[in-house]
């Protein structure tokens, strides 16, 4: 048993998702992991059922139907809560565009003084690997427009690699989270801060897929884009008032 849950979505990841859970569950650091899956045509799923056979700490999480990313981190932190044992719950992609061996890094960063700890790309310059110029600056400068128009200061607002402390997804009302996207990691982000929760970026390399289809899309891109401005006003007439811990 481990006081730590890996969270990873998924949807067709067959060429990915054994080799991620092996590293992980290789790590010096023992992490339990959720594979939350989307109805996988490919057999993603399946390949998981197998693999539960020779890891008990490996638990699949089956939906029908594509979702989206931002329900499928909701239904994984509403299954994390309901388990007492877990004090450290992470997001993490199938596609080793995270490195596993920093899940050990955002950890610590949470055991010596982080609320949230966000695997940044952009805390210390632009570390993406295999990206065209085109994505790296639409990226970087959408990390920006968060800043500009939420007040926020997190260098890398879209990131989706990060380990939170129970208490975060504890206080947070999941119902009221709105996107599903690239927008429901910065609402994540956007709230934890105004609850008054510590957010620290800890540089790492981001190396895009070499397996397996991205899920990026025009849709998804324009409801950040809407949504970080739908977002901030709708702050303005919301109270974040944390409970004193029981």
């Amino acid at each position: 048993m481990s006081d730590s849950l890996v969270i990873i979505p998924t949807y067709n990841e067959k060429e990915n998702i054994e080799k991620i859970i092996r590293k992980v569950f290789s790590l010096s650091f023992f992490f339990e992991i959720l594979i939350i899956d989307d109805g996988s045509p490919d057999g993603t799923a399946e390949i998981v059922k197998q693999l539960q056979q020779e890891y008990p700490a490996l638990h699949l999480e089956q939906r029908t139907g594509k979702l989206g990313l931002g329900t499928a981190y909701i239904h994984g932190f509403r299954w994390a809560l309901e388990r007492t044992q877990y004090e450290y719950i992470f997001e993490m992609d199938a596609d080793f565009s995270h490195n596993p061996d920093d899940l050990i890094r955002l950890r610590t960063a949470c055991t010596v003084g982080a609320d949230i700890a966000i695997g940044s790309r952009y805390v210390k310059g632009v570390n993406v690997v295999n990206w065209p110029m085109s994505r790296v600056l639409m990226s970087y400068f959408a990390s920006m427009y968060v800043r500009i128009i939420t007040g926020i200061s997190i260098q890398d607002a879209t990131a989706g690699f990060k380990c939170y402390k129970r208490e975060v997804l504890a206080t947070i009302p999941l119902n009221k989270i709105r996107f599903v996207g690239y927008a429901f990691q910065i609402e994540m982000k956007f709230t934890a801060i105004n609850y008054g929760f510590n957010v620290i970026e800890v540089p790492i390399i981001f190396t895009d897929r070499t397996e397996g289809t991205s899920k990026m899309s025009t849709r998804i891109f324009r409801e950040a884009f809407l949504g970080v401005i739908q977002m901030k006003i709708s702050s303005w007439f919301r109270k974040y008032e944390r409970k004193p811990a029981a």
